[in-house]
């Protein structure tokens, strides 16, 4: 799989770093119980399809990405600096 960095150009996947989905999660409140603390740090989805997730070009220029593919095909639709995600001027 081959990844677009949008300030390196295509690289192989294996210099980057994946961090997990991109979406926000739900916080536990601090006196929340072992179990609701132990799902929120262990348990995620797994979905097949298409997903939004964070990668960091580790082997490359240090950047965060928000990386929207098919976990199915591994087919990459999108590629975007998580920070312009985060201005609200990326993808």
């Amino acid at each position: 799989m081959r990844i677009d960095c949008p300030l390196c150009g295509a690289r192989d996947r294996r210099e980057f770093y994946y961090k997990g989905a991109a979406v926000a999660l739900a916080r536990p409140a601090p006196d929340a119980g072992a179990a609701e603390w132990d799902d929120y740090v262990h348990l995620r989805d797994n979905p097949a399809g298409r997903t939004r997730d964070f990668w960091q070009h580790d082997a490359g220029c240090g950047a965060w990405l928000v990386v929207t593919r098919d976990t199915v095909t591994h087919q990459i639709f999108e590629t975007a600096l998580a920070s312009d995600i985060k201005r609200g001027t990326g993808a």
